[in-house]
Parts: C-alpha cells; sequence; structure tokens
C-alpha cells in the first residue's frame, strides 16, 4: 500500500496475519434496510463490468451494482495488493467471492439469527447488528462515497488517489469516520475479514485464483493423501496445491 504521511502503513504481512471480526452496529429503519439489502437488478442503467472467473472467462456481478464493485475492487486493492510477493486481492478475484458471499445466504445472514431483542452487545458475542453483511455492505458504501464526496476531493472512494484511500482505510478501522447510520469501523472489520476469505478460500468460491494464496504460505489445498509428509518434519511441501476442482491447468482447454 502507498505511504500516508499521517497514518501508520498498512502492510500485506499485517493484513494477512490479523483477522478483522464484526463489532456492534447503528441501528437503521427496518423498511429502508430491506431496500438497501436488495441485489443489484440486471438490466439497470449502473450495470457493472463482468468480472474475470476463477478459472477464466468473464462472469456477471450478482450482488454489486456498479459503485459498489468499484469500491470493493479499490478497498480490496490497498488491504492486499499486488507486489513482489505475487498477485494482490483484486488480481485473485477477491471482490468476485465477496460478491457472491453477498448475493447469496451469507448476505441475507440465512443462518442467523436477526431478531430483536436489540440489546447492546459485547465485541465478544460476534456480529451484533440488525443489518445483515449485504445490507451493511450496501448501506456503508453508500454513506463512505457520499462522505469522500464532501470532503475528500474526489466524486467516490475508488476515484481517490492510493494514499488517499490508505487514509481513509484508517479512519474506518481506527472509529474516526462517523457516517449518518453505517459504523465505519464495523465494516472495515467485515470488508477485511471478507477479503482474508476471498483471498485464502478454495477457488471455486471465486476468489484465490490459481490457488496463489495457498501458494503465498504453502499450503497443499484439498490434496486427499499426506502419508508421504506425516514423518517429514521441518521440510517444505513439494507439491502444488490443488483445489476442490483439481489443478487450473486440468480443466483449461490447451
Amino acid at each position: 500500500m502507498a505511504d500516508s504521511s499521517d497514518t501508520p502503513r498498512l502492510t500485506r504481512r499485517r493484513l494477512l496475519l490479523t483477522a478483522g471480526a464484526a463489532a456492534p452496529l447503528a441501528t437503521v429503519a427496518g423498511a429502508a434496510v430491506i431496500q438497501r439489502e436488495m441485489p443489484w437488478e440486471p438490466g439497470t442503467a449502473d450495470r457493472p463490468a463482468a468480472t474475470d472467473g476463477p478459472q477464466g472467462g468473464a462472469v456477471a456481478w450478482q450482488f454489486f451494482n456498479a459503485a459498489e464493485a468499484a469500491f470493493v475492487e479499490a478497498a480490496v486493492a490497498q488491504l492486499i495488493p499486488r507486489d513482489e510477493l505475487g498477485p494482490g486481492a483484486v488480481e485473485v478475484g477477491v471482490p468476485a467471492f465477496i460478491d457472491r458471499q453477498l448475493g447469496g445466504d451469507y448476505g441475507s445472514g440465512a443462518r442467523w439469527y436477526m431478531q430483536g431483542p436489540w440489546a447492546e452487545g459485547e465485541s465478544t458475542q460476534g456480529y451484533q447488528s440488525r443489518l445483515t453483511p449485504a445490507g451493511l455492505y450496501r448501506l456503508a458504501i453508500r454513506e463512505i462515497d457520499a462522505a469522500v464526496a464532501r470532503e475528500g476531493g474526489a466524486p467516490a472512494f475508488a476515484r481517490l488517489a492510493s494514499a488517499d484511500r490508505d487514509t481513509w482505510l484508517h479512519r474506518m478501522e481506527d472509529g474516526k469516520l462517523e457516517l449518518p447510520t453505517a459504523d465505519a469501523k464495523a465494516f472495515f472489520q467485515l470488508l477485511h475479514q471478507n477479503t482474508l476469505e476471498g483471498f485464502w478460500a478454495d477457488p471455486v468460491y471465486g476468489g484465490n485464483r490459481d490457488m496463489a494464496g495457498w501458494t503465498l504460505i504453502g499450503f497443499p489445498g484439498a490434496r486427499y493423501d499426506h502419508r508421504d509428509f506425516v514423518t517429514r518434519h521441518g521440510e517444505a511441501y513439494p507439491l502444488p496445491p490443488v483445489g476442490l476442482m483439481g489443478r487450473p491447468q486440468w480443466l483449461r482447454q490447451e
């Protein structure tokens, strides 16, 4: 990530070695939340461009509209940038991973208890918001882009220079960005958590393209038999990772 003069540097090592847990979030009127959680409808004017699939080929966005897709691509590029160690979050498909998660059961909190009573929870109790993950993304991105337009010198977060994006992400992380209704710190924690998940999840879910995340940390993936290596302590694992769908080269036409 680019350095910012008044904030500490967010490094790839730091982002990959720490995990974010969602904090309690602000209350939002129920009707507005439901409307904001609805997926983007195909055919509308803000259709985002298709993204690359985990095995190649264009794949349409399932949840994000164009402004949301641009925000997420810009944000995750700052959290895990491409560098000398390998591709970053954008290159391995993390935005597509997050999009698919938010467009499914995770995004809607389908398996979560999402009813009252709405007492204030503790940070140790996990997700405590009335908003689903999809609702938090939709609301927070809209309000952050509006805040950037008011005071950031750009029409939206995705249009900021890299160093300025860092500054805004630090404000979210540190709880120093006040938004009308969304909790910016909780949103940053959720975005950070989902970015790490997309970087390391099996490629079948849309991220970790070519198993770049696994290669970076030496994870063997879904190989079925490790018996030959169980007693070889202290040695680097010599075989490339394998995903649930095999190796990418096995699925591509020569």
